[in-house]
């Protein structure tokens, strides 16, 4: 079964949120993935972090799902509107500034297990 969860318009650079989350890629245990992202001295690592306790929430509570037994599938971290501001530069000029936001989107699924079929083939 697949869990997602997902965090809009997060006032942080996807760039950012990216190299943490490329950390966590290896790391198939959400719970095990929550506690090595405590000790990630990086702030994009508190939003990650929050929408994953959100995912293991929504599969806790919505479906009914065992927390131990949820892997992730994928983490995706998007591009939001930029939002565009200005500053005064030289001799009365404009100098634009782009204030990025992203979007997280978590999601997870059951490890299920296939009894009787082994290699893909059957019999």
């Amino acid at each position: 079964m697949i869990i997602k969860a997902e965090q809009k318009y997060i006032r942080m650079s996807p760039q950012k949120l990216r190299d943490v989350a490329y950390l966590a890629k290896k790391i198939k245990n959400p719970a095990l993935l929550i506690t090595q992202l405590e000790f990630v001295h990086k702030k994009a690592a508190s939003p990650l972090s929050k929408v994953i306790k959100q995912a293991i929430a929504n599969a806790k509570n919505n479906k009914g799902i065992n927390p131990d037994s949820l892997e992730i599938r994928e983490i995706q971290i998007g591009e939001g509107p930029r939002i565009k501001r200005f500053r005064a530069g030289t001799s009365g000029r404009v100098k634009p500034i782009l204030k990025r936001t992203s979007h997280i989107r978590v999601v997870l699924e059951t490890k299920e297990e296939v009894k009787g079929v082994k290699d893909g083939t059957k019999g």
